[in-house]
């Protein structure tokens, strides 16, 4: 169960004002960059969330960890933005935005939920490890385990998992750790790093498997199919290691 407080309009007016505004807010973010105004995209996308803040501050933490992802694909699209020099792309960029905040970010539905989750942790690792490749390998480390974290909990939110936080924190450390380990010998499958890759799929069989279990829909038959999908799935990264990537 989400708390906090409702930041969405839910009809009339305000909801084609808001939808207007999300629609707006992506194509500004791609002229500020092609300005070269790049600090200044990264702050529209934090003012843009103004409204977290708008209410008692005893709301603050409960509006910031509700609306993290949100603010993590934000700023992953403008790294993005920033990484890409051809125009194209940069609209393409802008356009993928648009659809996060006008058809994803505003359902609630249990689906909805989890692929929120899921891609917001995969966009901001991608975007993280492009733009840290000569970052401090601490700072990579514990940025890693906060995006883990908040992808986490935003999934266990859609379930109303008792242990959520615990859960998070257990999902936020193994990231870091994995992370900690691969970084010294980071490798890229074109622009996106091996921990990326390897922290999604496991995630996303995790996921699974938890979803299934939840619905009492998990078999053992189901349960090793999965298993054995996902890690048949890792020791190929692991083997394209060898070939056609790029080591940092």
């Amino acid at each position: 169960m989400r708390l906090g407080i409702n930041l969405r309009p839910d009809k009339g007016y305000s909801k084609l004002l808001h939808n207007i505004l999300n629609i707006l807010l992506p194509l500004l973010l791609l002229l500020l960059v092609r300005m070269n105004f790049i600090q200044l995209a990264f702050s529209l996308v934090v003012l843009s969330k103004w409204r977290m803040v708008a209410v008692k501050p005893r709301f603050w933490l409960t509006n910031i960890r509700a609306n993290a992802i949100d603010m993590i694909v934000g700023v992953s699209v403008v790294i993005f933005l920033v990484q890409s020099s051809s125009l194209p792309f940069q609209i393409l960029f802008s356009g993928l935005y648009i659809a996060w905040l006008i058809f994803l970010k505003p359902a609630s539905s249990l689906l909805a939920t989890s692929s929120q989750a899921i891609i917001g942790q995969f966009v901001g690792l991608t975007a993280l490890y492009l733009a840290w490749v000569n970052g401090p390998l601490y700072g990579l480390v514990l940025t890693t385990g906060v995006i883990c974290y908040f992808g986490a909990h935003h999934f266990f939110d859609g379930y109303d998992e008792p242990y959520a936080k615990l859960l998070s924190y257990i999902w936020a450390y193994f990231g870091a750790a994995l992370a900690w380990l691969l970084a010294h010998w980071l490798l890229y499958y074109k622009f996106i790093a091996q921990p990326t890759l390897i922290l999604f799929v496991i995630s996303f069989g995790l996921g699974l498997l938890y979803h299934l279990d939840h619905n009492k829909k998990l078999n053992r038959s189901l349960r090793n199919q999965i298993i054995f999908s996902a890690v048949a799935i890792i020791a190929i990264i692991l083997f394209l290691s060898s070939w056609g990537s790029q080591v940092v």
